[in-house]
């Protein structure tokens, strides 16, 4: 991981779900929010409270280095795909 794209520092903290985390899901959907510039990586369900789980970007990257694609993502967007094979789609939130 020494080609580092994101402007953020890789200790960031960064919100995901306990299924991301353990390797039971694939990340989907990826939201960089306007409100404070955080960074979500979901399943693409609507997440339960009760999995929420800060992890640190870096680690976010370790479990899935395809999302480094949307390293560029401006802050008030949301990219999202299929499955792990299928490219990210990139859209701007209303």
């Amino acid at each position: 991981m020494n080609n580092w794209l994101f402007k953020e520092e890789r200790n960031l903290g960064v919100i995901t779900v306990a299924s991301i985390m353990e390797g039971k899901k694939t990340i989907l959907y990826v939201s960089h929010d306007i409100e404070d510039g955080a960074w979500q990586f979901l399943t693409g369900e609507i997440p339960k409270e009760e999995e929420a789980r800060i992890l640190l970007l870096e680690e976010i990257v370790e479990l899935d280095p395809s999302v480094s694609e949307l390293a560029d993502l401006p802050m008030g967007w949301f990219a999202e795909r299929q499955n792990k094979n299928e490219p990210w789609s990139r859209t701007k939130k209303e």
